[in-house]
């Protein structure tokens, strides 16, 4: 149930494991610098159709490796070492690759952080506009990791075109509720918008950079975005691409461009809800009081654990999360006062609402028995069973 997990298709399976994997193909469709990338070329072109297609984008990368990859080629793109940027603090439910000084960000670049309300636990958008007037940023990021509610991408839009700003969109967590029209659209106010493609969207580990041929802040007149994007991720960034993974990014958002996929967001949704109602009814707190998308996060102070001691009792019984930080946590990172946990999971699995009410209240009762070994082996036992209803790619030989 770790919130940044999911299961791919058999599909996207038989696509990692292809002799794709063999080939050296540095550069772009049409401009390699190794021959014999004829249908390297038309599979790499192929996912980039697709990516434009499924999320109205202009242009698409599709070769970073990871989340963090993709954002570095994007700040890189745009900015240089020292310049400053906007962006949601890590503590608030933001991202390493957001400004953390443990991480790359925080070390090449200028990072001034937003934060939530202390009472809602919303992003304060007074807040945003008012750190904008005041450092005047070159880029302003919106996106998160722990955030569970809808981000309002237009008043991002508007904040930064008041200051002359980029605006990059991170939406690795969100992007299959995104390609459905279930969370509002990136594009037109995104200039950059960058995911992974192993969460939400339910493709393999990877991401891609999508933008708009916008030369608003281009005052050269010598590279438009996607030139920078492109050039950023290499030569500048990255060496030769994983074409086996791009290829099964082109099956990932193939399966996603069908009606099927929205069915499956949508019961990611409802399987989130479940979890929310089962929590309130339980008395177990959580940021924002619920969620609107694949994530929720749990506040356990009332309960007397901290999310280190949380995790591991819930992996005693076989369910896996994470600990997490939540708004104005008065504990360590290390050992944090928050569990987030996800839904997209469980749902590629066939899970719906009654196994997730059945999940939730064994979260809920090992979240109120954490030391108690025989309650975590008496849940273990049970949805051991329940589970087992559901096999993880039941057509595979494992022979």
């Amino acid at each position: 149930m770790i919130a940044s997990e999911n299961f791919v298709s058999a599909a996207v399976l038989e696509a990692l494991g292809t002799p794709l994997t063999n080939k050296y193909s540095e550069g772009y469709p049409g401009k390699r610098y190794y021959e014999g990338n004829e249908y390297i070329d038309q599979i790499e072109q192929l996912a980039i159709n697709r990516a434009q297609l499924l999320f109205g984008a202009d242009h698409a990368n599709v070769q970073p490796h990871s989340g963090s990859q993709a954002n570095l080629a994007s700040y890189l793109s745009i900015l240089q070492p020292g310049d400053t940027i906007l962006a949601m603090d890590l503590s608030a439910g933001g991202h390493l690759t957001h400004g953390s000084p443990v991480n790359f960000s925080g070390r090449l670049f200028n990072f001034v952080h937003y934060g939530v309300n202390k009472e809602t636990q919303l992003i304060d958008f007074t807040q945003v506009r008012e750190l904008a007037q005041r450092c005047q940023p070159k880029l302003i990021v919106a996106g998160a990791s722990a955030y569970p509610r809808k981000i309002d991408f237009q008043q991002f839009r508007a904040i930064a075109d008041e200051v002359g700003a980029y605006l990059l969109i991170d939406m690795a967590h969100i992007a299959g509720l995104v390609a459905t029209n279930l969370h509002p659209a990136v594009f037109p106010y995104a200039d950059i918008v960058t995911t992974t493609t192993h969460k939400t969207l339910r493709g393999p580990r990877g991401a891609i950079i999508l933008c708009q041929n916008d030369d608003r802040f281009d005052l050269t007149g010598k590279k438009n975005l996607t030139q920078k994007i492109d050039s950023a991720v290499f030569p500048g960034m990255q060496g030769g691409p994983l074409e086996h993974v791009i290829a099964a990014k082109a099956v990932a958002f193939q399966e996603a461009l069908a009606p099927e996929f929205k069915t499956y967001q949508q019961q990611i949704l409802k399987n989130a809800k479940t979890l929310e109602n089962v929590f309130q009814q339980q008395g177990i707190a959580m940021v924002t009081g619920g969620t609107d998308n694949h994530l929720l996060l749990i506040e356990l102070t009332n309960l007397g654990i901290t999310g280190k001691q949380a995790e591991q009792a819930l992996a005693r019984a076989e369910i896996y999360t994470n600990k997490n930080v939540i708004p104005y946590d008065p504990c360590k990172p290390t050992n944090p006062s928050g569990l987030r946990l996800g839904t997209a999971a469980l749902t590629t699995r066939g899970l719906q609402e009654k196994e997730m009410t059945q999940i939730g209240l064994g979260i809920a009762t090992i979240l109120k028995n954490s030391t108690d070994d025989n309650i975590i082996k008496q849940v273990n036992n049970e949805l051991r069973e329940l589970i087992a209803q559901f096999p993880l790619y039941p057509d595979l030989s494992y022979d």
